[in-house]
């Protein structure tokens, strides 16, 4: 049970989140500002929010728990996600920004007809509704157990705060929380670890008592051949995964989509280091866990180290973190049923206010949804088991023909639907229907070899098969066609304005509550039991990095004092 300090501490950031996305309820007039922030978002604004919205409470929960029993396979697992976002950056997020699309949607639909489109688009609502839902749940557990409550109605409540800002503000209002989730999550990590290391009587006493095979590179299930499946697996994933895809698509130009992959892969390099430590030296303080008591590890580990307040701002850090990826989701969800739906079927004719009603409206649909989902994740054997059957199944099949049509000329749609159906019906036959029959089911790395390898070669058979035949895609000549017609269009003056007006405010709110964090730290010093020097030294550098986003915004506002000065020409 926690303290009062600690309840106090998650109530006071949720109602400062909150606030944060009522103080953008005005700034989008549009779709494209609404959803894609004017596509003048800062290069390192989308790749801390795409990292944050990559992350979750889950990786506590589901990494952690395979930390706890594998050890430092868990790490490697997720530097896979470093591999990812480097082939991302080389290849994937400029050809997504060149591309001149809201959202990835879009670009199916102009690319490789209607048809794909609507069929990807209902796919990936539902798809989203489970996965997100399956990373609401771990969240709310941990909220539970630390607080006391019940877990439906902490995840109905906490779901629901998440979906708030994002129906409230759309992009900017998420990126700016996921900044501010990022500093706090990073201060209650950092300020676990040394804790966590001392309890377990120094590194060198980890070294010394951990389990064979504990340190290695692979363990249990988690083979060279799972490692090699992921990395193919999150280089689909990160270069896209349609949430994902709307940070390439939100900055200026194809160098800082390159930025913010880069950026992106840059902390993955480090943080699962820093992440996964804590359940493996609690491996050596407390080796009883079993089953799905493992995905209490990272929980157990925090309780026992850290004193209160600090437990609070390690909850809050969780907490948040989930709501940054779940309601990257919401606000893509929303922006392709509303621009991909709703605009281009219901109601061409819609005016950029009913678009914004509806987008708004949808983020609290589909935030409903996933509350439901997250409900049912127990049942369906935990956290773990759902996030790697989900990956498995939908990954190759959804994201790979997309992200093939960025680059050829040849993919037909009516290819890609083939090629999406044979593999989704094969992973769903493998996953579930093969088990009841045989009693037994593919390992982990062939479930993701084969999700990954199979549309991937239906791909490539589809390629070779057309330029043998020396045919182009009617589609591509089509969407090429449109890209011409784009680049003549001039854009609205106005619109340029509005985006630069509602960025530099994002920037000068992320100044603001970096200091407000700050200064909650600086507080919450006086409060600790330990780790009150560390305390100190992160909220003074927290204070420091307010300079960033301040000297970002003063650019902003110089140049539009310039663009105001040309107009009176």
């Amino acid at each position: 049970m926690t303290s009062a300090i600690d309840t106090t501490v998650i109530a006071v950031f949720s109602l400062f989140i909150l606030g944060i996305g009522v103080l953008f309820a005005r700034t989008g007039k549009n779709m494209k500002t609404f959803f894609a922030g004017g596509e003048h978002v800062p290069w390192f604004i989308g790749g801390l929010s795409l990292f944050m919205s990559f992350f979750s409470a889950g990786t506590f929960v589901a990494w952690g728990s395979i930390a706890y029993k594998y050890g430092w396979v868990a790490v490697v697992i997720q530097w896979t996600m470093c591999l990812g976002g480097i082939a991302t950056a080389c290849f994937i997020a400029p050809k997504w920004k060149s591309t001149g699309n809201l959202t990835a949607a879009e670009f199916i639909g102009e690319r490789l007809g209607n048809k794909v489109q609507k069929f990807y688009a209902y796919i990936f609502l539902a798809v989203s509704l489970f996965s997100k839902g399956s990373i609401l749940y771990p969240v709310a557990k941990l909220v539970s157990v630390s607080l006391g409550y019940p877990l439906v109605p902490c995840t109905i409540i906490l779901g629901l705060l998440m979906i708030a800002y994002t129906a409230i503000g759309g992009l900017w209002a998420v990126m700016v929380t996921d900044i501010l989730q990022f500093v706090v999550l990073s201060a209650a990590v950092l300020l676990l670890l040394p804790l966590t290391v001392n309890k377990a009587g120094g590194m060198s006493t980890f070294l010394q008592n951990a389990p064979e095979g504990f340190l290695d590179f692979t363990n249990g299930e988690y083979t060279w051949g799972f490692i090699l499946a992921f990395a193919l697996y999150h280089i689909c994933f990160i270069g896209g995964n349609w949430a994902f895809v709307q940070r390439y698509t939100s900055v200026p130009d194809t160098g800082s989509a390159r930025k913010v992959a880069l950026l992106f892969a840059g902390l993955y390099v480090i943080c699962p280091i820093i992440w996964m430590l804590p359940p493996m030296l609690y491996r050596i303080i407390n080796p009883g866990l079993d089953g799905l008591e493992t995905e209490n590890a990272y929980l157990m580990v925090c309780n026992l180290v850290l004193p209160p307040g600090l437990m609070g701002l390690m909850l809050t850090g969780m907490y948040f973190s989930t709501s940054a990826s779940a309601n990257t989701t919401l606000n893509v969800a929303s922006a392709v049923f509303t621009n991909d739906i709703y605009k281009s079927v219901i109601n061409p004719k819609a005016s950029d206010r009913r678009l914004i009603q509806v987008g708004r409206m949808a983020s609290w649909a589909f935030g409903i949804g996933m509350i439901g989902i997250a409900l049912l994740v127990p049942a369906a054997g935990g956290m773990v088991n759902v996030v790697l059957s989900i990956s498995a199944i939908t990954g190759g099949p959804l994201l790979l023909p997309p992200i093939w049509a960025l680059f050829s000329k040849r993919l037909t749609g009516k290819a890609t639907l083939i090629i999406t159906g044979l593999s989704l019906g094969l992973n769903l036959v493998f996953k579930s229907v093969l088990p009841l029959i045989t009693g037994s089911g593919l390992s982990r790395a062939n479930e993701m070899l084969l999700g990954v390898l199979f549309p991937l070669i239906l791909l490539i058979i589809c390629e070779v098969y057309y330029a043998v035949k020396g045919q182009r895609s009617a589609e591509y000549e089509n969407y090429m066609a449109l890209r011409r017609q784009r680049k003549e269009t001039v854009s609205v003056a106005g619109e340029s304005a509005d985006a630069l007006k509602q960025n530099e405010f994002g920037l000068r709110v992320i100044c603001f509550a970096l200091a407000f964090t700050a200064l909650l730290l600086f507080v919450l010093c006086f409060f600790t039991t330990s780790g009150r020097l560390e305390l100190f030294l992160i909220a003074l550098t927290i204070t420091i990095l307010c300079l960033i986003p301040y000297r970002a915004s003063k650019k902003l506002r110089i140049k539009m004092a310039q663009m105001r000065a040309v107009e009176t020409l």
